[in-house]
């Protein structure tokens, strides 16, 4: 009777030990692709360059100037007929409803979105955090989407010179349409949208973007259309910039991820009992 223990693999299989991983690399394929990102791609600096050549930015482009585009048409037609009956019935069902719950909320999102808080603290801050994790082609590319939204939000004040609605309750500018606030909502909804390409942050930015009309409206700072037209300020503004940054804020995030992984593999390694020895 032969031994259980002696019993040998038969031609052609791999064992756990062997260089074949469970997915059929060998050893020698998995040091070559290196490490990893969360999607399975290969972050390998070969393959990471790779990516980055080919970032598409004809779609982001085409979107930004589209946004930019319905922006200045609805500016033109609020100029030329006035007031939409949606402007109208909106201010009418949206003065009913304050009271001192929605006033804390709509005074709070005007801080958030306007004044010093808005302008500088904001934007400071979240230039700042990308700075820290090491995200510097992020942090300029977010403060130049900033810079940019409110300076094309102040030349359409300018142009159009709407008038806001009489039942304001907040001080405010010149300039009624687009929303200022809403431009600056939809930028760094979409800017970090960009820079984290999560579904959860893309939500989270979308709910922001929409409270701050809302509380935009409920004050009578602006006419809803003023609001729509600011969204679609605020998110060209941030396609167009991104076109330029694209390459660079990709070779930026892989080599990030990479190092990330790399670090997390490390540490996963020596943590093991017995500590992992490197193949010779």
């Amino acid at each position: 009777m032969s031994d259980p223990d002696s019993a040998q693999p038969a031609a052609g299989s791999t064992s756990a030990d062997d260089d074949g991983g469970r997915d059929g690399r060998t050893s020698a394929e998995v040091t070559e692709r290196g490490p990893v990102d969360a999607t399975g791609e290969s972050l390998h600096p070969a393959a990471r360059a790779k990516r980055t050549e080919h970032v598409g930015r004809f779609v982001p482009f085409a979107a930004g100037i589209a946004a930019l585009v319905i922006a200045l048409v609805l500016g033109i037609v609020i100029a030329l007929r006035g007031l939409f009956e949606i402007d109208e019935e909106w201010a009418e069902d949206i003065f009913t409803l304050r009271g001192p719950i929605g006033d804390l909320f709509a005074y709070g999102m005007n801080a958030l979105g306007g004044g010093v808080i808005g302008v500088f603290v904001v934007p400071i801050t979240i230039a700042v955090i990308l700075l820290v994790v090491r995200r510097p082609w992020a942090a300029l590319y977010f403060v130049t989407a900033s810079a940019a939204s409110a300076l094309i939000v102040q030349l359409l004040k300018n142009l159009f010179g709407r008038s806001r609605p009489e039942d304001i309750i907040v001080l405010s500018d010149f300039g009624s349409f687009p929303s200022g606030h809403v431009a600056n909502a939809a930028t760094i909804a979409v800017t970090i949208g960009i820079i984290v390409p999560r579904g959860w942050v893309w939500f989270w930015g979308v709910v922001y973007t929409v409270l701050m009309a809302i509380s935009r409206t409920y004050l009578g700072a602006h006419w809803i259309t003023d609001t729509i037209g600011g969204a679609m300020v605020g998110a060209g503004a941030a396609l167009l910039v991104w076109t330029v940054f694209a390459q660079r804020m990709e070779r930026e995030r892989l080599t990030r991820a990479a190092e990330i992984a790399e670090r997390n593999g490390a540490f996963a390694a020596s943590h093991v009992t017995p500590p992992a020895v490197p193949r010779a």
